[in-house]
């Protein structure tokens, strides 16, 4: 195997761990919230899921911009999986403390600064290897959906045995990612270096990135409905436990993670605009036809569906911003899409978490279903535009 190949399994494996230590949790999110002093509805745990992702959106860019800065990658993952890993085991211990929900809302913002910085920057270094965006970025989308699929399948039976096992097995994760990522050497860009608030106003300077980054705020916030509301949804509406739930979440993920490498390697010959248009106006009706199933049955095997154009979409957008990023700004474009990633997460959390506790689970579907389809429409021609550009620039390097 040669080095590029090598290093683009170890850092997909970075990712894939990195989503396992995130996602053991949700499962038993309830359950989790309990044991750690808050109520177990499902504000407590929107209040739980947003406060690590709030962290996400205040740190993802700092991340990525002083990895440009610095001029190397690999240190920074390490010490934000280390970071992680000590903020679930401290945790795990707040129980047997005594302390409030409120301690335990602080820690999980430290996870999420120090996290975000091993997520963030790890799909960073998949950009910076040979082999074609949409494949690095293919290699980030089937190790995130793989990460989530064995986290939710895992953290809902660990949840069964204990609520506060996921948290150990997250921390252990996380060592394991940043031992992992300790031997990829670095290949951040030999650009001059510049400050980290020059690289954030370049990309101020540069709104193009609105539009993959708009795609990436409306997709990850159907991903963070999921991961709150969907698990509340099944649990509520057909009565399952945690490992059940658990189970459901990976039916989206594995397909999501499985297709990942080869729908991005497709938008890589066919472009941006079908995965990322088509794709999305088709899972945004897969999202709310999931809602309006009547049986426990056809409502997770739609969960399939909905992942299969879940995976058209993520590695084309993700791609679509490199595409438009000059190498020595990368990181700081990534950490801008994480940003939008991640406040569409919170989004999703707050949202769908409030239409479905004030109007009913119905509505929030529908909401987060339809908005994936009017992003789409709105930017058709934008999209449409980009890709032309990113055609021809092709068509010239190849002559």
């Amino acid at each position: 195997m040669d080095s590029t190949r090598r290093d683009r399994v170890t850092l997909a494996l970075a990712v894939w761990g990195v989503l396992i230590s995130q996602v053991l949790l949700y499962p038993g999110v309830s359950d989790l919230v309990s044991a750690l002093g808050g109520s177990g509805d499902i504000s407590a745990g929107m209040l739980f899921l947003v406060a690590e992702f709030a962290a996400f959106v205040a740190f993802a860019s700092v991340w990525g911009a002083a990895s440009d800065a610095l001029g190397r990658r690999t240190s920074l993952i390490v010490l934000g999986a280390l970071g992680g890993a000590a903020s679930y085991l401290v945790l795990a211990v707040l129980p047997s403390l005594g302390t409030s929900f409120g301690v335990a809302l602080v820690v999980r913002l430290f996870g999420g600064a120090m996290t975000i910085g091993a997520f963030s920057l790890s799909i960073t270094m998949l950009a910076d290897l040979a082999g074609g965006n949409g494949r690095n970025m293919g290699a980030a989308g089937i190790a995130i959906g793989l990460g989530a699929a064995l986290g939710s399948v895992v953290g809902g039976r660990l949840t069964t045995v204990d609520p506060l096992a996921p948290l150990y097995a997250a921390s252990v994760v996380l060592v394991g990612v940043a031992l992992l990522v300790a031997t990829v050497p670095d290949r951040a860009p030999d650009t001059v270096r510049v400050s980290i608030g020059e690289v954030l106003q370049k990309l101020v300077a540069r709104p193009v990135f609105g539009i993959p980054y708009a795609f990436g705020f409306i997709d990850r916030m159907t991903a963070g409905f999921f991961a709150l509301v969907g698990v509340f949804y099944f649990r509520e509406t057909f009565g399952v436990d945690a490992a059940i739930a658990g189970a459901v979440l990976a039916l989206f993920f594995v397909p999501f993670a499985v297709l990942q490498y080869p729908f991005g390697s497709l938008s890589d010959r066919i472009g941006r605009f079908t995965p990322v248009v088509v794709g999305s106006i088709f899972y945004g009706v897969a999202i709310v036809a999931v809602g309006l199933a009547p049986s426990f049955e056809l409502a997770a095997g739609l969960m399939v569906v909905v992942g299969v154009f879940g995976a058209l979409v993520a590695p084309a957008t993700m791609a679509l911003v490199t595409d438009l990023a000059p190498a020595g700004e990368r990181g700081a474009a990534l950490g801008g899409f994480n940003v939008f990633g991640s406040l569409g997460f919170l989004t999703g959390f707050i949202v769908g978490g409030v239409v479905a506790d004030v109007v009913g689970y119905l509505p929030s579907f529908l909401v987060v279903g339809f908005a994936e389809v009017a992003i789409a429409l709105v930017a058709l021609r934008a999209v449409k535009r980009l890709d032309a550009g990113r055609e021809t620039q092709v068509t010239l390097s190849a002559d």
